[in-house]
């Protein structure tokens, strides 16, 4: 075929694929085209429109041009070549996974992770961003636990990554989308308010925690708000925030108590005495109205259930600040 010859023909495979890319028999010329660019000599061409070809046709309609493809890596490539075949095998694969059933985050999981062993950032991104677009249809929380799990794993790659507006932006939507008012998932909430810190914007760490307080209170909330505000020497803080607490789960005995130790470490003893009493008195009232002879049942000195941690707390604490408060230990 003289050069002339050529550039017409090609002309022609060109046009056809433009006009006709869509049809059902679209493989037939894929495949023409592809072996017209391999007689030609032009080996690069021929593998280009062969990874385009199979980026435009579905699975169950490219048996035939795969499997020329496989055979033309294999008799022109080296090993390197070959090892490439197989990931786009598996790329193929995975795209018509996610095509049929688009809420597969395991398949989305596994698109990812080959992705990200090819090493092209851009392709990571685009894969990750199409995964999380399938927000579950359902308000059940077991959809939603492998999703959230796959937003995590987006944001480690944007962490790595280091762009960190639209990591912000991922959490930002992600908070947004979860029907809190069902059910939530601490993790998100404390990991989008130690993403803050690391950025630090301690503003938008409290606006963050402060948002789950009204939406989803939940004990780690809770506990790793105080711990960061503990850590920053902010005592007011820490107080307001174990009264949020016990305002939200006043039977929380590990709260009272922490709250007085809190107290007890600032050397503030009239303050933690007077927690130590509101603790028992309220746990004990709540109990006295679902079984008022409950305590009547009880020999002197025998507390049960979990008011027994907060007196031997107290008992503790009598000890060691004298007389006085072991006498309220034992009148309690």
């Amino acid at each position: 075929m003289k050069n002339g010859e050529i550039v017409q023909a090609r002309n022609v495979y060109e046009r056809a694929v433009e006009k006709l890319a869509d049809e059902e028999d679209a493989e037939q010329l894929f495949v023409a085209f592809a072996e017209f660019e391999e007689r030609c000599k032009k080996m690069e061409r021929a593998r280009c429109f062969y990874k385009f070809a199979l980026d435009h046709i579905p699975k169950d309609s490219a048996k035939d041009l795969y499997r020329k493809f496989m055979a033309f890596e294999k008799q022109y490539r080296d090993k390197e070549g070959i090892e490439d075949a197989i990931v786009g095998k598996r790329r193929f694969q995975y795209k018509d996974e996610v095509r049929k059933n688009p809420w597969n985050c395991d398949a989305w999981f596994d698109y990812i992770r080959l992705e990200e062993s090819v090493g092209n950032k851009g392709r990571i991104r685009e894969v990750s961003e199409r995964a999380i677009a399938n927000v579950p249809q359902a308000e059940e929380k077991r959809y939603w636990q492998r999703y959230v799990y796959l937003i995590n794993y987006d944001l480690y790659e944007e962490l790595d990554a280091g762009d960190m507006e639209r990591t912000r932006d991922v959490y930002r939507e992600c908070l947004k989308l979860i029907p809190h008012e069902k059910f939530s998932f601490a993790k998100i909430w404390l990991l989008a308010a130690q993403f803050e810190i690391s950025q630090l914007n301690l503003k938008g760490a409290r606006q963050i925690l402060g948002n789950a307080f009204g939406k989803a209170p939940k004990d780690n909330i809770f506990k790793k708000y105080i711990e960061i505000e503990l850590q920053l020497g902010n005592i007011d803080r820490c107080r307001k925030l174990y009264e949020k607490y016990l305002e939200w789960a006043p039977e929380n005995c590990y709260a009272w108590s922490k709250y007085a130790e809190l107290e007890r470490s600032l050397a503030e003893t009239e303050r933690a005495r007077a927690i130590f009493e509101l603790a028992i008195l309220d746990i004990w009232r709540r109990d006295w109205w679902r079984d008022p002879n409950l305590y009547r049942r009880l020999p002197r000195g025998k507390p049960i259930g979990r008011t027994e941690n907060l007196i031997l707390e107290i008992s503790w604490f009598g000890e060691s600040m004298g007389n006085k408060d072991s006498a309220f230990a034992e009148d309690v």
